[in-house]
């Protein structure tokens, strides 16, 4: 007659620590990083065909998504540049890893000669 009780506080027991392992995982979990460039471009054709590929290959290479990009349209205030491309990003530090990798490096000098880069990071906020 103790076994049915026995097993059923068990049940609970485990199920609470789950919760509660669950919850403290969640609470650990760091927001992403959002690096924001705004690019001038002087040759669309050719920052499109010889650039952009390469930088983006070494974007995903580096653990980063590209999640939008493309000329972007003013809401509010002065308008952006031509083009603007959002990434994400695990932390600060894997986006400087990134940009100081050789093959990052190497795709860059090709785009400074196409384009003009203004670019910055924002925080994301937990969920």
């Amino acid at each position: 007659m103790r076994t049915p009780y026995t097993v059923t506080l068990a049940m609970l027991a485990g199920f609470g620590l789950g919760a509660v392992a669950v919850q403290g995982l969640h609470a650990q979990a760091k927001p992403p990083v959002y690096y924001i460039a705004e690019i001038e471009t002087s040759n669309l054709d050719a920052y499109m065909k010889d650039y952009a590929p390469l930088a983006q290959k070494t974007i995903r290479d580096a653990g980063g998504r590209i999640i939008a990009g493309g000329p972007a349209k003013s809401v509010e205030g002065d308008a952006p540049k031509t083009r603007v491309v959002i990434q994400v990003w695990d932390s600060p530090e894997k986006i400087q890893a990134w940009r100081n990798s050789a093959e990052y490096k190497k795709a860059r000098e090709i785009g400074d000669k196409l384009a003009k880069f203004r670019s910055f990071t924002v925080d994301g906020v937990s969920q």
